[in-house]
């Protein structure tokens, strides 16, 4: 990417916790001012701080990321701070455990706000905010190794992440000719925090199934969605680059009894 500013700007929703929080601090360490956002206000602050902390540059803006005028006032703060922005990382996301058969339009509703919803308009968002500054840009969506292969209780997560990866190829067409790129991650089995809550053996649970022999960290999900952001990649565009140590070519499933003991879960 052609960017006159010495320091890119980035901003990545879901950023508290996790693989979100993992990115912005790989972001921050390789010299770009980071902009994150959580709904929890208290974590988000407290990423910050702990990004700070390691000698990055780094702003916590607490909001709901499914709410479109949310991530319109993100990326406003992104040029109002800092002049532009440069990474914009779709990363927020819910996963709502359930029987299909027994699926509510609130839990629906809900996963789709967020996931695809909030994606889309940051993306809008971000992508004029470029298209202004004319130097192109990286769009960057969250998907899942649930948008190629089916899990059990994920039909309206799935469908959501496989649409997210529809979208990137989608927008190709309307971003390539500003030199802005839109590409997915799809993490597969990966320790966070939310997998944990699901299945605090959540580790050892998958990681049996892993033909590398190991479940993903969230340092696995950020090193790949980094060379998506690099100048590396300014070739590859409407593209899903799975991370998930070879589950999805061979796709075996732990037990998920875990959901049927709790069906309102999510």
């Amino acid at each position: 990417m052609d960017n006159s500013s010495p320091q890119p700007v980035a901003l990545v929703t879901g950023a508290a916790v996790g693989i979100g929080y993992e990115l912005a601090r790989q972001l921050a360490h390789s010299g770009a001012r980071v902009l994150v956002n959580d709904l929890d206000v208290d974590a988000i602050e407290q990423a910050a701080a702990a990004i700070r902390g390691e000698g990055g540059e780094c702003i916590a803006l607490a909001g709901d990321a499914g709410n479109v005028q949310t991530v319109r006032h993100l990326v406003h703060v992104a040029v109002e701070r800092y002049g532009r922005l440069d990474y914009a990382i779709a990363n927020a996301g819910l996963t709502a455990w359930g029987d299909f058969f027994d699926y509510t339009p609130d839990m629906f509703d809900r996963v789709v706000s967020l996931n695809l919803r909030g994606s889309f308009f940051l993306a809008q968002a971000a992508a004029r905010q470029m298209r202004l500054q004319g130097q192109g840009g990286r769009i960057l969506f969250m998907s899942s190794v649930t948008g190629h292969q089916a899990i059990e209780y994920l039909s309206a997560y799935s469908m959501s992440k496989a649409a997210l990866e529809m979208l990137a190829r989608n927008l190709v067409v309307e971003l390539s000719p500003y030199r802005i790129t839109v590409n997915c991650v799809a993490p597969g089995a990966t320790v966070t925090p939310r997998n944990l809550v699901d299945d605090p053996n959540y580790e050892t649970t998958w990681g049996r199934f892993m033909p590398t022999g190991r479940v993903c960290y969230p340092d696995d999900i950020a090193k790949a969605a980094l060379f998506l952001l690099s100048p590396g990649a300014a070739q590859i565009t409407g593209q899903t680059l799975v991370v998930d140590g070879g589950w999805s070519a061979i796709s075996p499933t732990p037990s998920l009894d875990f959901v049927q003991r709790d069906p309102k879960q999510g």
